[in-house]
């Protein structure tokens, strides 16, 4: 395959990583129901590939406070993913996963206790878990991941970290919005995912493209 230019990236493609990017939220979605034990509805209303620095806009802007959680990635596909929620979205779902109220999430000056990082940390690391299968299982490709980091910061400096390390071999990242449902609210997830241009190029290939 000739080299990838992401900037020219074809309808086709375009259209390969918006089913990547559906068939690993449903998958992402079955295992949290699991998790909490409770029915979560899913949709993928935008499959975008963003400069890093457009990103923050679409989760609400710089400054608005995200709760961020990296991974990196090796094998057949390298680069960095990331789950990223905004504050009252991390609450609600800590709340469900906990069975009752312990944030306010019209509050996003409260401070998670430890059990509430350490659920939150869980539902990051299972959903990314489990979107990360369901691309190795559609490529046929073995992708690893780090341990996962958490971080809850404002979107422009959590997103300041992959943007500094891959900076200087590309600034497209392709983002997955997601939004999560239950019968009485909906929240929005996005899952960033960074590869190199050469792990793109493994992945377009590997479906033929």
């Amino acid at each position: 395959m000739s080299d990838l230019d992401l900037s020219k990236i074809n309808n086709m493609q375009y259209d390969v990583l918006r089913e990547i990017g559906n068939i690993g939220a449903g998958n992402a979605t079955t295992a949290l129901s699991q998790m909490i034990n409770a029915k979560v509805s899913m949709n993928v209303p935008k499959v975008e590939l963003l400069e890093f620095k457009e990103i923050s806009n679409v989760v609400g802007g710089e400054e608005r406070i995200v709760v961020g959680i990296l991974f990196t990635l090796g094998g057949d596909i390298e680069g960095m993913m990331m789950f990223m929620m905004d504050k009252a979205a991390s609450m609600h779902l800590v709340n469900i996963l906990l069975g009752k109220i312990e944030y306010s999430e019209s509050d996003e000056q409260s401070e998670f206790s430890e059990m509430g990082l350490s659920a939150l940390n869980e539902i990051g690391n299972i959903i990314s878990g489990a979107y990360l299968s369901s691309l190795s299982t559609l490529t046929n490709l073995t992708i690893t991941s780090s341990i996962p980091y958490m971080a809850i910061d404002m979107a422009g400096a959590i997103l300041s970290v992959p943007a500094i390390e891959f900076g200087k071999i590309g600034d497209k990242a392709l983002l997955i919005e997601t939004e999560f449902g239950d019968k009485d609210n909906y929240v929005n997830g996005y899952f960033i995912l960074i590869p190199t241009p050469d792990s793109y190029k493994a992945i377009l290939k590997s479906l033929g493209l």
